[in-house]
């Protein structure tokens, strides 16, 4: 799946995969990759400019540390984040449950 595709909803996707641990980067990638079943495959040129703008706005927080023995910066959602993440999955779900109403098939109709 193209980062395009994703347009309006890469914030969300990542406050998702981070919520319940923190993780650098390279895992925020993984995780992605893995909750999806390999469809998300997203470049770090998409996901860290997107984790730069969710820690400016305040809805997560890095710090440096150590894994396997190298530097890696580790996002973790803020309060805000978490606050965020559930509005989003709100949204979402009031989202497919509208556009699905619409493009699934009624149910049959019993013939009288």
């Amino acid at each position: 799946m193209k980062a395009d595709a994703l347009r309006g909803h890469l914030d969300a996707l990542l406050l998702a995969v981070l919520d319940g641990e923190p993780r650098h980067g390279y895992a925020i990638i993984e995780a992605l990759q893995a909750r999806s079943g390999g469809t998300l495959t997203l470049p770090t040129g998409t996901v860290y400019p997107a984790l730069r703008r969710l820690e400016r706005a305040g809805y997560v927080e890095s710090a440096w540390s150590t894994v396997g023995g190298r530097e890696r910066r580790t996002y973790r959602l803020t309060g805000a984040g978490r606050k965020v993440l559930s509005e989003e999955r709100s949204a979402w779900q009031e989202f497919t449950t509208t556009i699905g109403a619409v493009l699934m098939p009624p149910p049959a109709t019993p013939a009288s």
